[in-house]
């Protein structure tokens, strides 16, 4: 029965992918070349994990060299089309350009005149009153940056404390910001950031806000919590590793020599992660906030939360900071569970029962490849690191996952812009909301589900360029990220443990 359903939820999950390519195909079809080359990076981008999938539910298991070949492969040919697509994007663009330049010459001065005037509102007048927040002899200052090689201005709109340019973007994204934001800087100074963003109509548009909107720097109280956050994460993790070893560290804190040892490896990985989002910003000379730690008496703690207080420049930093630091715990997660599956014996210090490799596709893979038969009996002797490893693969997983302002939710955002980013925010909540009512047992999803509700949901600020996209190198990394995201948090089904021989 239980191999029926897998074998239904696998057609269905295929069938739901091919639907998915063909209404992506039907979608690419009006944009020509263009089109279906981003079509044919999407069906890259799926295909070899559903091959993986489809295999390993079918009880064909890749062996290591098998899927590094199929992960580079389709990395390779997913970085070639984007590189033919940016190519052919390029002439499209050169084209256009080209036929705007025609269409100015051939305008009269008079024209000309009367288009630049419309970047005036009608009611700022010369006597000071402006309709937007922005006084109005900064607001003119602000108007003259924008011209016909740049960024031509044809309406000005109020927004918050600054205003919104309507117009036409006459040059590459990263040119147009620059030469614009030079232009600001040199008739303004620092009073004012300029943002290049998309508008809800698709349409690139300028806002430039006073730099009294930038980030703030944490208070002499919010340091204070940081620090209260830090002590309650260690208590939590010192007693996390007590149950787990058979005693309250609580009530019996004179034993701390025997979980010190897994103590210092968490927050080994915990404190890699949070360097590597400040050694990333520091690259990039953005500031980061002091990480408040969340403590967690399940996994000992659930990472941290670290604001930018540093406006970002572009979308591609961003996916930078938010992956350096899900890659340095992740990286160093993965190898102590490697390094303690290997260090793994009759005789080892602890011993699970084999439904503790069950919970993990990536660590049950990992563990049939390494303990192999081992895996057959109730109970497995392994290694502490192997513990301590798989906690910090589940750590940067759930600070993986693709909502807010989480690691996965900046990644997201960073590579699809803001409106995929807020629908997998949705989406994940969604699920963590199943899986909490379907899953009792397991507290995380929903405490985890509470926690990004009330203060991660909100997408971070847009980038200063928002229009310039990450490169394919940086969207290839991220889409492997999500994907060893999942393969770490989905369990395996007691049907495929069974093929794999884990279980008694």
């Amino acid at each position: 029965m239980a191999e029926n359903t897998e074998t239904l939820l696998v057609a269905a999950i295929a069938t739901i992918a091919v639907g998915i390519s063909a209404w992506g195909f039907q979608r690419a079809r009006p944009y020509g070349k263009l089109g279906i080359l981003a079509w044919l990076q999407s069906v890259l981008l799926m295909a070899p994990w559903l091959l993986f999938f489809g295999l390993f539910a079918a009880g064909i298991y890749l062996n290591l060299v098998a899927i590094l070949f199929l992960l580079i492969a389709s990395t390779g040919a997913y970085i070639y089309l984007g590189r033919r697509l940016r190519a052919e994007g390029q002439e499209a663009i050169l084209r256009e350009r080209a036929a705007r330049r025609l269409q100015v010459i051939e305008t009269d001065d008079a024209s000309v005149r009367t288009d630049t005037e419309q970047t005036i509102p009608t009611d700022a007048t010369d006597d000071g009153e402006s309709a937007t927040p922005i006084p109005n002899e900064d607001l003119k200052a602000v108007q003259g940056i924008f011209g016909i090689d740049t960024f031509f201005a044809t309406e000005t709109i109020p927004y918050q404390d600054g205003a919104i340019f309507k117009g036409n973007l006459r040059s590459d994204p990263d040119v147009a910001y620059q030469q614009l934001v030079d232009k600001l800087r040199d008739r303004l100074g620092e009073k004012y950031r300029l943002f290049l963003v998309e508008s809800p109509e698709n349409r690139p548009v300028a806002i430039v806000l006073p730099s009294t909107n930038d980030p703030r720097s944490l208070t002499v109280w919010q340091k204070g919590l940081v620090l209260a956050l830090a002590i309650a994460a260690i208590a939590t993790s010192c007693e996390a590793f007590g149950l787990l070893v058979g005693f309250d560290f609580f009530t019996t804190p004179h034993r701390y020599g025997e979980i010190l040892p897994l103590v210092l490896g968490l927050w080994a990985i915990l404190v890699a992660h949070e360097l590597g989002h400040f050694w990333m910003a520091k690259r990039h000379g953005l500031k980061l906030s002091w990480p408040f730690f969340i403590p967690s008496f399940q996994i000992g703690a659930f990472g941290a939360i670290t604001r930018l207080e540093s406006l970002v420049p572009t979308r591609s930093v961003l996916f930078d900071v938010a992956i350096a630091g899900p890659a340095a715990g992740g990286l160093l997660s993965l190898l102590m569970v490697v390094m303690g599956l290997v260090l793994s014996h009759p005789g080892s210090a602890y011993q699970l029962p084999t439904e503790f490799f069950k919970s993990s596709v990536l660590v049950g893979s990992l563990a049939r490849v390494v303990l192999g038969e081992q895996l057959q009996t109730s109970i497995v002797d392994i290694h502490p690191l192997t513990v301590v490893g798989w906690l910090g693969l589940a750590i940067a997983s759930l600070n993986l996952l693709p909502a807010g302002q989480l690691d996965g939710g900046r990644i997201v955002q960073a590579i699809y812009g803001r409106k995929t980013a807020r629908r997998t925010t949705v989406a994940t909540l969604i699920v963590l909301g199943i899986v909490a009512v379907f899953n009792p047992g397991n507290p995380i999803p929903l405490y985890w589900g509470v926690l990004i509700l009330f203060l991660q949901r909100n997408l971070e600020r847009p980038s200063l360029n928002e229009l310039t996209e990450p490169d394919d190198a940086r969207a290839a990394l991220g889409l492997l990220a999500l994907f060893l995201m999942l393969a770490a948090l989905i369990p395996l089904s007691p049907s495929l443990a069974g093929r794999l021989g884990i279980g008694g």
